[in-house]
């Protein structure tokens, strides 16, 4: 997606990741554990920064420091910092895999990540799924996964999306209006012409036919999106309508979502701070 639409987290000024793994000790060292102290670090510093922590925590002091980190915490919250401390692709592949394991489908952590993730990630999360556990995510995801839903899945994960450049005003008014004739204009609906669309077409170039399609049919995408298709498949349309328009608020949506019904004060705390995370 567009680089000025996704996370706000970057590298913390002044990182010094020796000074970060002694914090990180003394939080965790003795009787109970600076929970406050652990959340607050974390969530300040980027992915790539919190893997030299974990490599100075080694060196400093000859221990694990996700081992210590799993030791310490218990619950929702244990789980999110424990994701934090993974690089981002890794633990895209270790949900997608859990997603797909076993009886059912976690077809909401399916449609979560690939729907928002660019194809540079895409391409990047396959490369660690295969070298983690040994087979293909799209054939996993075929194999457990059926009809439009498993069709717009496999588009997003050939992570072919034509990439940014001027845009085609031509071209977006025909896909525009291919999208109507698709949906509102026709009797049942055209559901491949709107995976076609939405799973190739460059990121700029669906803002923009996004706003020609309210302007011809007078609908928002989305409102159409919900009267033609229903399921996963709705779902996932939606879930890739909405990181179009913006990562950061789809991700921020999932978030707000998972924390009803939650009453850790601790994990609220690090989802919020989790709102404005890198990719």
């Amino acid at each position: 997606m567009a680089q000025a639409l996704r996370g706000t987290v970057t590298d913390f000024p002044g990182f010094d990741e020796r000074a970060d793994a002694e914090t990180l000790r003394k939080a965790m060292k003795g009787l109970g554990t600076d929970e406050d102290s652990i959340l607050t670090l974390l969530t300040s510093r980027s992915n790539a920064q919190r893997q030299e922590i974990a490599a100075a925590f080694k060196t400093l002091f000859g221990r694990d420091l996700l081992d210590d980190l799993k030791s310490e915490l218990t619950g929702k919250f244990e789980k999110l910092i424990v994701a934090l401390m993974k690089p981002s692709r890794l633990y895209d592949a270790y949900e997608l895999k859990h997603a797909l394991k076993g009886a059912g489908t976690n077809e909401k952590v399916l449609t979560e990540i690939i729907a928002s993730r660019t194809p540079e990630e895409l391409r990047a999360i396959k490369q660690v799924y295969e070298e983690e556990y040994g087979s293909s995510l799209e054939d996993d995801v075929v194999g457990d996964t059926s009809g439009y839903y498993q069709r717009m899945l496999v588009v997003l994960l050939q992570a072919n999306r034509d990439p940014d450049a001027r845009i085609d005003e031509a071209q977006v008014e025909q896909d525009a209006q291919a999208l109507f004739q698709a949906g509102e204009l026709k009797w049942g609906t055209d559901e491949e012409k709107f995976i076609t669309i939405f799973g190739t077409r460059s990121v700029s170039h669906l803002r923009r036919v996004f706003d020609k399609y309210m302007t011809i049919s007078g609908f928002q995408i989305e409102e159409t999106i919900d009267r033609e298709t229903s399921g996963n498949l709705e779902q996932l349309l939606l879930a890739v309508v909405k990181s179009i328009r913006s990562v950061p608020a789809y991700l921020a949506e999932t978030l707000y979502y998972a924390m009803k019904g939650d009453t850790s004060g601790d994990y609220k705390k690090a989802l919020l701070l989790l709102c404005g995370e890198e990719d």
